[in-house]
């Protein structure tokens, strides 16, 4: 762990100025070297103090000089730049709580709130930091990469999660490029670390069976989401979008508008027959069509539910079947991925989650879980 980073300043940072200092001589002058961000270089700025008469009152002067100009330039402050034009000196805190309003025009709940949550982990971030960012230039590789590196080493974040937030900062830097306050993309220069295989596992067949036996007895409304889940791949976000309107029982399949699918693309995939039957028997269809399929407590209603609550129900029913938390809500995914692939073919696997190719697909599937083709068994060859 490398807990004394939160209290270290960078050198970059350092080496943006140096202390003012009084220099008396034939000419009184206090005198320093700062950054001059349109340059790119370091450059000598000068004040003369040597138009007070008295020797006191001239060092009176300068100690004040000194302290106040000390002040800004440890907050950022350049005496070549003129704030009035140059919008790269927006105070960072104003261009965040800008940032934050658009957050709240994010139509997903997910994105908004995950947005919200980095946003609060980057402003703890660089109000524990020893120099303070105070403008937006300062948003540069040097803040970002330490930022990176807090998570990384002394909060211990897997690597996936270094890398979403990298994401995040790349992100927030364009939102700052948009409005001028930037001219290119700091992250660009920062590299994604390697990540860990995915901790989340496929359910057993015996697991998947006594999930059914467990639910169909104490919760058969969410026994309904998990068959959704394990034989129509449909995301959680996208399966509170569904309404009834877009089931067809005679086709027996499930259209998934690109208004809210993750690809961006209209798609349908097949209802299984265990899955019609169990709708039926819910009295489903005796709702309206213009119903959503999972309001609010996973029932049909106009006001659609929280993807939330997939995941709240998964873990009551996880704790009460005494599975690890390995075993997650898209594990029914993972597993039906599986079976399907193996039965059907990778193919029909593939066109039923809606992947784009069979790469994506196959992503999905443990080195064990892969199906092997018949004709491979049987294949004479030549030697």
């Amino acid at each position: 762990m490398c807990s004394h980073r939160s209290n270290y300043s960078p050198k970059s940072e350092v080496l943006k100025y140096t202390v003012p200092k009084l220099h008396e001589g034939k000419n009184w002058y206090v005198d320093f070297m700062a950054f001059d961000p349109a340059t790119q270089t370091m450059k000598r700025k000068k004040y003369m103090v040597d138009s007070f008469k008295k020797v006191k009152d001239r060092r009176a002067f300068a100690k004040d000089l000194i302290e106040s100009t000390h002040e800004k330039l440890r907050q950022g402050w350049s005496p070549w730049a003129n704030i009035e034009t140059d919008r790269s000196f927006t105070e960072l805190s104003a261009a965040l709580d800008l940032y934050e309003k658009h957050l709240e025009r994010e139509q997903k709940a997910k994105t908004r709130h995950s947005y919200h949550s980095r946003l609060n982990v980057f402003r703890q971030y660089i109000g524990s930091r020893f120099l303070k960012p105070h403008y937006v230039y300062q948003y540069d590789t040097s803040l970002i990469s330490d930022f990176l590196d807090h998570l990384y080493l002394d909060r211990d974040v897997a690597g996936r999660t270094r890398n979403n937030y990298r994401g995040w900062c790349s992100s927030l830097a364009e939102f700052f490029i948009e409005r001028g306050y930037l001219s290119e993309n700091p992250v660009a220069k920062i590299k994604t670390v390697s990540e860990a295989p995915k901790k989340r596992k496929p359910l057993t067949a015996a697991m998947l069976k006594t999930l059914r036996s467990y639910l169909a007895e104490n919760n058969q409304l969410f026994l309904l989401a998990c068959m959704m889940e394990y034989y129509c791949f449909i995301r959680p976000a996208e399966l509170v979008n569904i309404r009834l309107a877009d089931i067809s029982v005679k086709e027996q399949s499930v259209f998934i508008s690109k208004e809210f699918s993750k690809n961006k693309r209209d798609g349908k995939v097949g209802l299984n027959d265990d899955l019609v039957r169990l709708m039926i028997e819910l009295n489903i269809f005796n709702f309206p069509d213009q119903c959503y399929l999972f309001g609010h407590k996973l029932r049909p209603g106009f006001d659609k539910g929280s993807s939330e609550m997939f995941r709240r129900e998964w873990v009551k029913m996880r704790k009460a079947l005494k599975w690890s938390e390995d075993y997650q809500f898209y594990s029914l995914k993972d597993s039906g991925l599986r079976d399907l692939a193996n039965e059907k073919g990778i193919v029909i696997a593939r066109d039923q989650a809606r992947h784009t190719d069979i790469s994506t697909t196959n992503k999905y599937l443990q080195g064990s879980d892969l199906p092997v083709h018949d004709a491979t068994k049987h294949f004479k060859g030549n030697l």
